[in-house]
């Protein structure tokens, strides 16, 4: 179904069902009619994490995207009324939608919200592009700005990652791509950046101040081996890699160490870098599994038993060192971006500050040679509970709703 006028926005009930404060705990004003705003539904990463529990806090919300593969992502989004852009009813837009790129500002200006008090837009492309309705006030959880518009375009359209139609379209609508990015982002009111990293890119990019809330980890899903298994041998164990399969997660490092170092890498999750990788594991020899995604017993399971979880890239803010810290692992991270605000280096990992395969063998060569203890790395995940986080968006939200 397309968006339209006719959906009628959610009113927080009283007391709310789910996500309820304490009663020391700033609260959402009664009947606070809120809409709900998210850039695509096709799968559970971390930005479908975060928009999750922002649902929480509105349960009866529904939610604004551009595209939706039903099934794709948890039962807790997916009992929210969900409304689609007509971009999500092109043929077999769920599987291409990162291909109709150019198409995002039409998409986005047709759509239509319903009145509201509130537009709580959760957006790492073109969700905080959204008008929002007469009197609302729009709060963007911004877990990046198009980073293939800006800083990483040559990493996404660049000789070699696109295809030569691609890079010409590119060509001749990047400009136009970019002034659209920055205009409409004049249009929201209150910025709430995902980490430090981020907070200076909208900054930089957008003009715009923002306040930092960190996403959060889910401590009940991943805990620490059994003894049992914390007692075997590092060099038993192989190496993890956690990660859609997109060109600025520079997987290809970690494939390229494990070559190296003659070690074994299990790389989880999928991605349009898939075939690629699978070639350049191939041609180097190295012992990579490649595991797709993993339902969460298996993923839990798959960090209890890693050596240390690779963070190869830069990150925005990177969920996956923080649940392998939650699951008791050290992790080796490149030290840029949003790695430097969880990895606290000899304590739950450690940083390899040259993007080569050579400086992150390195890395976790020094690794290994430590000592690990899963209750101190686990004890540092556990300050990314998603209790802070939700009784943090409430004091934001409410905050912003107080000084219209």
């Amino acid at each position: 179904m397309s968006a339209g006028r006719s959906m009628v926005p959610a009113r927080v009930p009283s007391p709310p069902v789910a996500g309820a404060p304490a009663a020391s705990e700033p609260r959402l004003p009664a009947g606070l009619r809120t809409v709900l705003v998210h850039d695509w539904l096709t799968g559970m990463r971390g930005g479908e994490k975060v928009l999750e529990a922002l649902a929480e806090l509105f349960p009866e919300a529904p939610i604004y995207t551009l595209v939706h593969r039903r099934g794709s992502v948890t039962p807790a989004i997916e009992s929210h009324p969900i409304r689609v852009s007509w971009l999500g009813r092109l043929p077999s837009a769920a599987r291409y939608y990162r291909r109709l790129l150019p198409l995002y500002p039409s998409a986005m200006a047709a759509m239509r919200l319903p009145a509201a008090d509130l537009v709580l837009s959760s957006s790492h492309a073109a969700a905080k592009a959204v008008r929002k309705p007469a009197g609302a006030t729009h709060v963007v959880y911004c877990h990046t700005p198009m980073r293939y518009l800006w800083d990483l375009y040559p990493d996404y359209f660049g000789p070699g990652r696109a295809g030569l139609a691609t890079r010409a379209v590119m060509h001749w609508v990047k400009e136009p791509l970019r002034h659209w990015d920055v205009a409409t982002a004049r249009g929201v009111d209150h910025w709430l950046a995902n980490s430090a990293n981020v907070r200076e890119r909208i900054r930089r990019l957008y003009g715009r101040e923002s306040t930092v809330l960190h996403p959060f980890v889910d401590l009940t899903r991943f805990t620490p081996a059994s003894p049992e298994v914390g007692e075997r041998g590092w060099s038993s164990r192989r190496w993890l890699v956690v990660s859609a399969l997109v060109p600025y997660k520079r997987i290809e490092l970690a494939i390229a160490a494990a070559a190296r170092s003659k070690q074994g890498l299990d790389i989880v999750g999928t991605g349009p870098e898939a075939a690629r990788l699978r070639r350049i594991a191939a041609e180097s020899g190295a012992d990579v599994r490649f595991r797709g995604w993993l339902d969460e017993a298996a993923l839990a399971q798959a960090y209890r038993e890693a050596a240390v979880c690779l963070l190869p890239g830069e990150e925005d803010f990177g969920i996956a060192p923080l649940e392998a810290m939650a699951a008791g692992r050290p992790v080796v991270a490149f030290g840029r971006g949003g790695a430097l605000e969880t990895v606290v280096p000899g304590e739950t990992g450690l940083f390899f500050t040259d993007p080569d395969p050579e400086a992150l063998a390195a890395a976790i060569a020094r690794a290994s040679e430590i000592d690990w203890d899963p209750a101190r790395i686990r004890a540092r995940a556990e300050t990314f509970s998603r209790a802070r986080f939700l009784s943090r968006a409430r004091e934001l939200l409410a905050g912003y709703l107080a000084s219209r």
